[in-house]
C-alpha cells in the first residue's frame, strides 16, 4: 500500500545521531539565518508586483500572507523540534504520511527553492542595472537585461549571478560568520533607512482608493507577497546543525518571521504613502496583469513613471521623494545582499535532493561528492543550470508565484503532519507544542489553500502539470528503488557525505 511506506521517526532520529552534523547553531544564529533567508527579493522587488494587483490594499495582503505564514511556522516549529534532521517538510512528511506524499512534497520543494532562486536572481538584476543606470548614467540595452515578458530578450545579469552562486557552491566557498552577519545587517539597515525617510512624507490621499481591484486583488497580491516570507523554513533544514533544537528551532522560526513582518508592513506603508501605488489600467479601466507584456508596454509609454513599473521599487521610491543618492545606496545594499539569498535557496535545493537521494528516491549520482571540493557538485550544477534558465526568461512575479505554489503545498502537508502525529504518536515528547493545534493547523491548511487558489490560472495549471510529472517519475523510477520499499529504513551515511552548511555559526552576542 503506497501510503503504508512510512519511515519511522525513531529510524530517522537514529540515522541522524549516527551521521549527525556538528551541532553549533543557537537561537541567535538561527534567527539571523532566518532573517537573512527571508528578507530578499520579496520586499525589495515584489512590492511593485503587489501594487499592480491590489494598490494600497497590499497592506492587507502583507497581513494575510504573514498570518498564514505565522500559523504554518507554529506547525513547523513543533515538527522541527521533534525531528531535528535535514530535509524539512520532505522528512516530516516521510515520517508521518508515507513515501508517496513525502515524494510529492520533495518534488514541490523543487519549485520552492530552485524557482525562488531564479526569482531572486531576477530581482538582483533589477537593482544592479538600476545602480549602473542611475549612479553612472549608463544606458544599458533593455533587450539584454529583461526577459521576453518584460519587453526584452534575455536577462543576462540574472543568468550571471545564478552561475556565480552555482560556482561558489561547487567549489565549497562558504560565507564566513562575519560576512553573513554583515549581509543581514546591510539589508536591515537599508530597510530601516527607507522607512525613516519615506514615512514622514506620507500623504493620506495616496491611500485612496484603498482597494481599487477589490478583495480579489488583495487576495491575488497576498498569494504573490507570500514569497516575501518564504525562507523561514530554510531554518528547519539546519536542524541537524542546531544546539538544543527543541528550544532553539521554534525561537529561530518565529523570531525571524516576527522581525520580517514588522519591516514589511512599515516598508509597504512608506511606498504607498510617499509615491502612491495605484495599478495601471487600460482605457476601459481594467488593470493590466502584473508581469505581462501589456503592462510593460504601458509602462514604457508612461516613461516608467510609476512604482508598479519599477524593477527596484524601494530605490525608485527614494529617488522620487528627493533622496537620489540614498536611493542608490539602498539599491547597492540590495545588490550586495541578495546573492546570499540565492545561495541559501540553491543550497536548500541541493540539501533536499541530497536527502531524497540517500533515501533511494533519486539516483545516487545526485549525492555524489566532488573528490576535491567535497560538495555535491553534480546536483549543484544541474540546479544551477535550471535556475539560470528560469532567471533568463521569466519575470520575477511569475517565478515568485510558481515558487509559492510548491511552497504552499509543502506547508499544508506539514500542518497535516502535525495533526496526524498528535493522534498516531501522542506519547512522543514534544518540547514545543503548537498551541491549540486543532485550531492553528486547520487555519494553516485553509490559509495555504486560499492563497494557492488566489494564484493565477496559469500558475495553478503549471503546478498540476509539475505534480503529474512527479508522479510519473515516482512510479517509473523512485518507488522500485526506495530504501524503505526494499525494507531498509536506516541509511548509512558518513559525515563526509553530507554537503557543508552554507553559513557557519554566527558568534553569540
Amino acid at each position: 500500500m503506497i501510503f503504508g511506506r512510512v519511515k519511522p521517526l525513531d529510524a530517522i532520529l537514529a540515522t541522524a545521531e549516527k551521521k549527525s552534523l556538528h551541532r553549533s547553531l543557537g537561537a541567535f544564529q538561527l534567527t539571523m539565518l532566518g532573517v537573512g533567508a527571508v528578507i530578499g527579493t520579496g520586499i525589495f522587488v515584489l512590492t511593485a508586483e503587489a501594487a499592480q494587483k491590489a494598490g494600497p490594499g497590499m497592506m492587507i495582503s502583507f497581513i494575510i500572507a504573514g498570518v498564514v505564514c505565522a500559523v504554518a511556522a507554529l506547525c513547523y516549529a513543533e515538527m522541527a523540534s521533534m525531528v531535528p534532521v535535514s530535509g524539512s517538510a520532505y522528512t516530516y512528511s516521510y515520517a508521518v504520511m508515507g513515501e508517496l506524499l513525502a515524494w510529492m512534497v520533495g518534488w514541490a520543494l523543487i519549485l520552492e527553492y530552485a524557482v525562488a532562486a531564479g526569482a531572486v536572481s531576477v530581482g538582483w538584476s533589477g537593482y544592479m542595472i538600476g545602480i549602473i543606470e542611475n549612479a553612472f548614467h549608463i544606458d544599458v540595452p533593455s533587450a539584454l537585461v529583461l526577459g521576453p515578458y518584460d519587453g526584452g530578450i534575455i536577462n543576462l545579469p540574472a543568468m550571471f549571478i545564478a552561475g556565480l552562486v552555482t560556482w561558489l557552491l561547487v567549489i565549497g566557498t562558504k560565507e564566513s560568520a562575519t560576512v553573513n552577519a554583515v549581509l543581514v545587517l546591510i539589508k536591515i539597515t537599508a530597510l530601516t533607512l527607507f522607512v525613516v525617510l519615506a514615512l514622514p512624507v506620507m500623504k493620506m490621499e495616496n491611500f485612496e482608493p484603498f482597494a481599487p481591484l477589490g478583495m480579489a486583488g488583495i487576495s491575488a497580491a497576498a498569494a504573490s507577497i507570500f514569497f516575501a516570507y518564504v525562507g523561514f523554513d530554510a531554518v528547519s533544514t539546519a536542524a541537524e546543525e542546531t544546539k538544543n533544537p527543541q528550544r532553539n528551532m521554534p525561537i529561530g522560526l518565529i523570531g525571524s518571521l516576527g522581525i520580517c513582518t514588522i519591516f514589511y508592513i512599515l516598508v509597504a506603508a512608506g511606498v504607498i504613502g510617499s509615491v502612491g501605488a495605484q495599478p495601471i489600467s487600460d482605457a476601459a479601466g481594467n488593470a493590466y496583469a502584473a508581469g505581462s507584456l501589456e503592462l510593460s508596454k504601458a509602462c514604457a509609454a508612461l516613461g516608467d513613471n510609476a512604482v508598479v513599473c519599477s524593477k527596484e521599487a524601494l530605490a525608485w521610491t527614494l529617488r522620487n521623494i528627493g533622496w537620489t543618492q540614498i536611493g542608490n545606496l539602498v539599491g547597492l545594499a540590495a545588490t550586495i545582499a541578495l546573492p546570499s539569498v540565492i545561495l541559501m535557496m540553491m543550497f536548500g535545493q541541493t540539501r533536499i535532493f541530497f536527502v531524497m537521494s540517500r533515501d533511494g528516491l533519486l539516483p545516487q549520482m545526485f549525492s555524489k561528492i566532488h573528490p576535491r571540493f567535497h560538495t555535491p557538485h553534480v546536483i549543484t550544477i544541474i540546479t544551477g543550470v535550471f535556475v539560470a534558465l528560469f532567471a533568463a526568461f521569466f519575470p520575477v512575479g511569475k517565478l515568485a508565484d510558481i515558487s509559492n505554489s510548491g511552497t504552499l503545498f509543502a506547508f499544508a502537508m506539514v500542518s497535516i503532519a502535525v495533526m496526524v502525529l498528535r493522534r498516531t504518536d501522542a506519547g512522543r515528547a514534544r518540547p514545543f507544542r503548537t498551541p491549540a493545534v486543532n485550531i492553528v493547523a486547520p487555519i494553516s491548511i485553509a490559509g495555504c489553500v486560499y492563497l494557492f487558489w488566489s494564484l493565477s490560472v496559469d500558475t495553478k495549471l503549471m503546478f498540476v502539470g509539475w505534480a503529474a510529472v512527479g508522479l510519473v517519475v515516482y512510479f517509473l523510477y523512485s518507488r522500485s528503488r526506495s530504501h524503505v520499499g526494499r525494507g531498509s529504513v536506516e541509511v548509512h551515511e558518513t559525515d563526509a557525505d553530507a554537503p557543508p552548511p552554507p553559513v557557519p555559526p554566527v558568534p553569540e552576542l
